[in-house]
């Protein structure tokens, strides 16, 4: 049998800092909604992206930037590209043509003017989430200790792929191995980071990075090279929608 000591600690994310590149009106609206939102702590508002960049550029606690695509005088991607240090992104745009050119560029959100306040505050609560992992991407207890015997085998969290209820058990599935541990699905799920897994069935919890496709009943992920279909719960299918950047018209 294995035993799983986790030693994760997930830090709670305080108020990001944020600036607005936008034209009026719509800079105005993001104005009023930053104003609302008590996880956000608005450090400029501009409708020349130059000077945005250079705050950019010489202010490097900006966490997060909100960024009209239909600015003129400089292209928005040239100026995301430009950026030595580049924050989370949400990008509003007047149509969706440039959304998949834009999630090349790691934007956390794309929002379609004109932009609800409902639409603003998903696209905040998920860049929250990037800003907790990278305030604990680094730490180095972002990672398990199985016991094998008398040794400890240290295993990263992100190479968990998928976790498996069985019984009193879980399994713990990544490329190559599966541990086996006596643990709960409620407890394990409290002890990884929401930021990186999610459950989807009350038998699986997966790896979001791997989900290829989400189907009604079940979905699609790879495991190494190899496709797998695990179930999806029709209670877990909504939080996952929510979960992840869905583009429709």
């Amino acid at each position: 049998m294995f035993i799983v000591t986790f030693t994760v600690q997930l830090k709670i994310p305080g108020s990001m800092n944020c600036i607005i590149v936008s034209d009026e009106p719509t800079g105005k609206l993001l104005n009023e909604f930053v104003n609302k939102a008590s996880s956000l702590n608005l450090s400029g508002k501009f409708s020349d992206p130059l000077k945005a960049r250079d705050l950019l550029i010489n202010q490097q606690d900006i966490d997060l930037l909100f960024l009209d695509l239909d600015l003129p005088g400089m292209d928005s991607f040239d100026f995301i590209g430009s950026l030595s240090y580049q924050p989370n992104v949400i990008m509003v745009s007047s149509g969706d043509k440039d959304a998949l050119k834009a999630f090349d560029f790691n934007i956390v959100d794309y929002i379609l003017k004109p932009v609800l306040y409902s639409r603003f505050c998903k696209g905040v609560d998920k860049a929250i989430r990037y800003y907790s992992h990278k305030q604990t991407s680094n730490i180095p207890d972002n990672e398990v200790f199985i016991k094998r015997g008398s040794a400890l085998i240290k295993l990263k969290i992100k190479e968990i792929i998928y976790v498996e209820a069985l019984e009193n058990y879980v399994t713990l599935n990544t490329k190559d191995e599966k541990f086996t541990i006596l643990f709960t699905m409620k407890g394990i799920e409290s002890q990884l980071p929401s930021d990186i897994f999610i459950r989807i069935h009350r038998s699986f919890i997966v790896n979001k990075s791997v989900i290829q496709t989400i189907k009604e009943n079940d979905i699609d992920i790879i495991v190494g090279d190899k496709p797998k279909t695990l179930p999806l719960g029709k209670s877990f299918r909504e939080l996952l929608l929510k979960d992840i950047t869905l583009m429709s018209r």
